[in-house]
């Protein structure tokens, strides 16, 4: 076996967290970091030849850029470069020129690892002869490797054999794979590769190491990882636990000082403030075959709930979700489609009445005994959102619920509450619906329209599918006089939530026909009219 090399790549993968906007210092302590704990190769970050939206030098990496930092002399340097990035209307040497105007003989940069899709690989190769005539050491990634036949793998390791490749890399790029499936892929890769082999794994199912560990036991011996596993959705294997292991593995011992210092310093505060790391989303996604961008990208927008995740992951599930699309997440927060349909007419109960909808909130429950009170004296409408109370269960009249995935969770706890559900019972899917067979379900319909309100008789078109939003078209259509609101406090500041809210409510208001909402507990939204239930 040839010798075992550890590539940190925190500054490249981290980057989509922080935009590759790391501070010089950060970056100069880093480097040090990396010294001390014995590790070979840093990767710096991207060479992106597109220039939309600010991004940091670590997404460019430029010979200048390196030129600036402290470099020690024992640290080899490494720049990524997409596959995608290559293959553009230019043609690939003169994208090539661009973003290597310089042979690696005047530039700090070692080695370049072209990261390549399946589809791309023999577009691709080329590169390396450009490159290497240059200079430069290459390294070929094979990405989204787990789902390939043998013939395939095989192929690509002919096709990449032919080429003048230092190492072929291949990625866990779902974080779907087990150390016997790497085991497998690196069998594959030797039927017709025998030069050196590299691993950068995920770690959405816990198993990036583990399985960086079982590569290097069947023959890999170019390791990633990167600190505190920083990287796109979950991370990969954490660098300060991967040197820990090559003391072992290469009978060298490290100083890990400096690294622990980094830890502490600058990389914990930053894993607080974006969170990454595995957790059951990322579990989930690397299971089904998910790429990792949508569980990120939900986990830093606080408008999708618990219930949302999940719903998006098991619509992926079905619809597949290796390559990541905006336009498909945005379809998948959509659960019902199809033209909107129900069976129950609101005007029956609603019409002409005040309806009070109750929130969970903590408004509701601080002024419990005045919203009781003139509930008694009242007589309004009372609809609670989902399994919340608010006020006395007795009082309340019906319930609305139209999230799948919620109705999913709480089917137990409907089935034991006494009020009719209001739902749009025919656009539920069959393993949900049957659940909730026994209960009484008054079937409004839905479909969603962002932008819009629009009610019918016994459905609806909403913008979102916030059960507020919902309820409040229930009340819309079934002619209610009024809409009246408790336990809506708002979140706190900051959050999107209550730009999707603010949103809906803007929209209910400029809806033709739409009853007056008022809010009769504090809340912080904006437009929403407000009066005190004591006063009323």
């Amino acid at each position: 076996m040839s010798e075992t090399l550890l590539l940190d790549c925190t500054l490249r993968d981290g980057g989509y967290y922080n935009a590759w906007d790391f501070p010089q210092e950060l970056i100069e302590t880093y480097l040090e970091a990396m010294r001390a704990a014995r590790v070979d190769i840093v990767e710096i970050g991207f060479r992106f030849l597109k220039n939309n939206g600010f991004k940091g030098a670590c997404a460019y990496t430029t010979d200048d850029f390196l030129r600036s930092l402290n470099i020690p002399e024992d640290l080899q340097v490494a720049v990524m470069v997409n596959g995608t990035d290559l293959l553009t209307d230019l043609g690939l040497e003169a994208t090539l020129e661009r973003l290597f105007p310089e042979p690696a003989a005047a530039t700090p940069v070692d080695l370049v690892r072209l990261a390549c899709h399946f589809r791309e690989v023999k577009q691709v190769l080329p590169a390396v002869r450009w490159l290497t005539e240059r200079g430069y050491r290459v390294g070929f990634n094979l990405m989204q490797i787990a789902d390939r036949s043998r013939e395939e793998v095989v192929e690509l390791a002919r096709e990449a054999r032919a080429w003048p490749v230092e190492v072929l890399y291949f990625a866990d790029s779902m974080g779907s794979m087990t150390p016997q499936d790497t085991a497998r892929i690196i069998g594959w890769l030797r039927e017709e590769w025998d030069g050196p082999v590299g691993i950068h794994t995920h770690d959405n199912m816990g198993l990036a190491l583990q399985n960086t560990l079982q590569a290097h036991a069947e023959g890999a011996t170019w390791l990633d990882a990167t600190v505190t596993g920083m990287g796109r959705g979950p991370g990969n294997a954490r660098t300060e636990e991967l040197v820990i292991e090559a003391q072992d593995l290469r009978s060298r011992p490290a100083n890990l000082v400096p690294l622990m210092t980094l830890l502490r310093q600058h990389f914990q505060p930053m894993k607080e403030q974006y969170g990454w790391g595995t957790n059951p989303y990322y579990y989930l996604s690397g299971k089904y075959g998910i790429h990792p961008t949508y569980i990120q990208n939900m986990l830093l927008d606080s408008r999708y709930s618990e219930e949302d995740i999940l719903a998006v992951i098991e619509h992926l599930r079905q619809e597949g979700g290796k390559s990541f699309s905006t336009g498909t997440l945005d379809g998948a927060r959509n659960f019902y489609q199809g033209e909107p349909r129900g069976g129950w007419q609101p005007r029956s109960m609603l019409e002409g009445r005040d309806v009070l909808i109750l929130g969970a909130g903590s408004g509701a429950q601080q002024h419990r005994a005045a919203l009781e009170a003139y509930v008694r004296r009242e007589q309004p409408v009372v609809i609670a959102l989902n399994t919340h109370n608010g006020i006395s269960e007795e009082l309340i009249d019906l319930r609305a619920a139209c999230h799948p995935v919620r109705l999913m969770a709480d089917s137990e706890a409907h089935l034991a509450l006494r009020q009719p559900l209001i739902t749009p019972a025919s656009m539920l899917p069959a393993d949900l619906s049957g659940p909730l067979s026994s209960k009484e379900l008054l079937d409004f319909g839905i479909s969603l329209d962002e932008g819009r309100f629009e009610f019918a008789d016994s459905h609806c078109v909403s913008p979102s599918l916030l059960v507020l939003a919902y309820a409040m078209a229930v009340a819309a259509a079934g002619g209610a006089s009024r809409v009246l609101l408790a336990g809506f406090d708002g979140y706190t500041p900051g959050d999107a939530r209550n730009r999707e809210v603010e949103e809906v409510l803007r929209l209910l208001e400029q809806t033709p026909g739409s009853p007056q909402v008022i809010s009769v507990t504090p809340s912080r939204y904006k437009h929403l009219k407000q009066m005190s239930v004591y006063g009323m």
